[in-house]
C-alpha cells in the first residue's frame, strides 16, 4: 500500500484536502483499516472543477491521434501492472485475486477500445433538400464532465467512463466510491505517466458526496454527468442536473431475470447461472436476481446449481483457492441476510448456504433457495450478494409477464435450444441486454445499458463515445 497515492489529484498535482480531512479505507475481509486518504470537501471540488474548466479548450483542440496514443500507453501500463492492481483491488474490495486480474484485463480493454474510437469521430456534409444550403456537421466534446463510479468494479468502471471522455476531448472530475478509492487514484497516476495533460483528469475522493456533487451539477460549468450506481441516487442526481440542463447518462440498478425453459441444455444453464450469479460475489448490476425455471426441470436445475455453489471456497481473496470473497461491508451483508430470512419466513427452502459464518470480515456463503414466494422481498430488491432464488413457471407468456414485472430493465438471461423461442422471448423482454445461453454480457465492444429505471444512455461499443460528443450543424448557401 505504500506506493499507492492517498491524496487528491487536481490539476496534475497530488494535494491534501483543503481542511486536512482524511477518511479510512477498510479491508472487507478483515475489517481492518488499510490506510487513510484525503477526504475532499466543497473547496476541493471547486478547485477540481476549475482545473477541468481551464484545461477544456486546449484539450479539445488536441489531435485525436494524440488522445488515442495516451489511451494506448495507459492500456499497456495497466496490463504491465496487472498483479499490482489486482492486489490493490482485492485489498479494498475483497474479490478473489483471480477475479481481480480478470477485471484488470477488462478495464484495460476499455482504454484500448476507445483509443481506436478517438480517431474515428466523424461528421457529415451534403446539400439540404431545398437545394439552397449546404449542411456541414461536426462533432465536438460536450465539455467538462463529472464522473461518479461505484465500488463493485472499481477499476473497470473508471476506465469505462474515462476512456470515452478522453477520446472525445472532454476534461473530467472523477468521484470514486468511498469504499474503493485506491484503484481510481492508481489509475490517475497511470494516466499521468502515460502523458495525460494536467487538469484533464481530476480525482476527488470523499465521504461527503452530497456536498461535492450537488454544487458542481447546479453550477453550470459541468456539462456532462455520467453516473453508475443505485436508481435512488440516480434519480436524485437527475433532479440536481435539471437546473443547469446537464447532459446525463445513467447506469442504474438491475433485477435480472434468468429464464430456463424445458428444452434448455441444463449443463449450459447451470454454467451460465454460475457466471451470471457469482461474478463478483453477486455484487453486480448484471447479476441474475430472479431464477424462473420451468417446472419440469426445476428440481434438477436446483440440485445441480446447489452442488456447484456448495463446493465454492469462501475466504479472503488473497488466499490461494478462494472462489468467493467478502461482501463490501456489513451493511451489504446485513441486507443479504435480511432478504434470505424474509424468503425463508415465506416458505422458501434452503438447498445450500443461508447461514452467516462466524468470525471477522463480511463473508456470506453461496446460497440457493427454492420454492421462493413471489411475495418475497428479494423478488423486487436487487440482492447484490451470492443468493440464487428459484421460482417455477408453466408457460412462455406467464414467465415473460413475470420477468417484465419490475421497474428495472438492465439485462435478462434466456436458456433454450429453440431458435424461434430464443428470438421471440428476447424481443419481448423489457431489457437493454440479453444473454442467450450465456451468463456473461459485458464487453467493451458492446453497448452496455438498460431501459426503464435501469438507466439512460449506453457505455462501451461504438456508441459509447456519443455520450461525450455534441453535434454542430453549419448551414452555408450554395453558390
Amino acid at each position: 500500500m505504500t506506493d499507492t497515492p492517498t491524496q487528491l489529484f487536481i490539476g496534475g498535482a497530488w494535494l491534501d484536502a483543503a481542511d486536512g480531512a482524511t477518511m479510512p479505507v477498510d479491508d472487507p475481509a478483515t475489517g481492518e483499516i488499510l490506510c487513510h486518504i484525503a477526504d475532499a470537501g466543497p473547496k476541493d471540488a471547486r478547485l477540481a472543477e476549475e482545473a477541468a474548466v481551464q484545461a477544456q479548450e486546449e484539450w479539445a483542440r488536441t489531435a485525436p491521434r494524440a488522445r488515442s496514443e495516451i489511451l494506448r500507453r495507459a492500456y499497456e501500463i495497466i496490463l504491465d501492472r496487472t498483479d499490482e492492481l489486482a492486489h490493490l483491488m482485492t485489498a479494498e474490495m475483497g474479490k478473489p485475486l483471480a477475479e481481480a486480474r480478470g477485471e484488470v484485463a477488462y478495464a484495460a480493454e476499455f482504454f484500448r477500445w476507445f483509443s481506436e474510437e478517438a480517431v474515428r469521430i466523424d461528421g457529415g456534409a451534403g446539400v439540404l433538400p431545398d437545394g439552397r444550403n449546404r449542411m456541414l456537421l461536426s462533432r465536438r466534446p460536450v465539455g467538462p464532465c463529472l464522473l461518479i463510479t461505484p465500488w463493485n468494479f472499481p477499476l473497470a468502471m473508471g476506465t469505462r467512463k474515462i476512456g470515452p471522455a478522453i477520446a472525445a476531448g472532454c476534461t473530467m472530475v472523477l468521484k470514486p466510491a468511498p469504499q474503493t478509492p485506491l484503484s481510481s487514484l492508481a489509475l490517475a497516476a497511470i494516466l499521468q505517466e502515460a502523458g495525460l495533460p494536467d487538469g484533464v483528469l481530476n480525482v476527488v475522493t470523499t465521504s461527503r458526496a452530497g456536498e461535492i456533487c450537488e454544487p458542481l451539477l447546479r453550477g453550470g460549468r459541468i456539462r456532462k454527468l455520467s453516473f453508475t450506481g443505485s436508481t435512488a441516487v440516480g434519480q436524485l442526481l437527475l433532479a440536481q442536473s435539471a437546473q443547469a440542463v446537464v447532459r446525463t447518462s445513467m447506469e442504474l440498478g438491475g433485477n435480472a431475470p434468468f429464464i430456463v425453459f424445458e428444452d434448455a441444455d441444463l449443463d449450459k444453464a447451470v454454467d451460465g447461472a454460475m457466471v451470471a450469479k457469482m461474478r463478483n460475489m453477486g455484487e453486480a448490476c448484471t447479476a441474475a436476481n430472479r431464477f424462473f425455471v420451468h417446472h419440469s426441470v426445476a428440481e434438477e436445475f436446483g440440485r445441480r446449481l446447489a452442488e456447484r455453489m456448495g463446493v465454492l471456497v469462501v475466504g479472503p481473496g488473497t488466499r490461494d483457492g478462494v472462489d468467493v470473497g467478502p461482501l463490501i461491508d456489513r451493511t451489504g451483508r446485513g441486507k443479504v441476510e435480511a432478504l434470505v430470512a424474509d424468503a425463508v419466513e415465506r416458505g422458501a427452502r434452503v438447498l445450500v448456504g443461508g447461514r452467516t459464518p462466524e468470525g471477522p470480515g463480511c463473508f456470506y456463503p453461496p446460497t440457493v433457495l427454492t420454492d421462493v414466494s413471489p411475495e418475497s422481498r428479494l423478488m423486487d430488491t436487487e440482492i447484490f450478494g451470492p443468493v440464487a432464488a428459484i421460482l417455477t413457471f408453466d408457460d412462455e407468456d406467464e414467465v415473460i409477464r413475470r420477468a417484465n414485472d419490475t421497474p428495472w430493465g438492465l439485462v435478462g438471461y434466456v436458456f433454450t435450444e429453440g431458435l424461434d423461442r430464443a428470438l421471440r422471448v428476447s424481443e419481448r423482454l423489457e431489457v437493454g441486454m440479453v444473454g442467450l445461453n450465456t451468463g456473461l454480457v459485458s464487453n467493451p465492444a458492446a453497448p452496455f445499458g438498460g431501459v426503464k429505471q435501469s438507466g439512460l444512455g449506453r457505455e462501451g461499443g461504438r456508441v459509447g463515445i456519443d455520450e461525450f460528443l455534441e453535434y454542430q450543424y453549419l448551414a452555408m448557401p450554395v453558390r
